[in-house]
């Protein structure tokens, strides 16, 4: 038997979400940053459609840590 090395859950997608003290979920208000636990890059969203653009973009991205994203006002990768 052999196993897969590959990890279904590679730490270089795990995230910390932290959500803006003014954001209100439960009326679709949500704002806050988004950090990457490997690279430590991290962007501020506004609103869940800029929160799922930049993860879409981050699991897309090459490993060059010099790409810039430009997911929301003060985003940066």
């Amino acid at each position: 038997m052999t196993l897969n090395p590959h990890t279904n859950y590679p730490s270089t997608r795990s995230y910390v979400l932290k959500l803006h003290r003014d954001a209100v979920p439960e009326r679709g208000q949500i704002a806050g940053r988004l950090e990457n636990m490997a690279s430590g890059s991290s962007f501020d969203f506004n609103s869940a459609a800029e929160l799922i653009a930049c993860l879409m973009r981050d699991a897309l991205a090459s490993s060059d840590a010099a790409e810039v994203s430009t997911c929301g006002p003060d985003a940066r990768f």
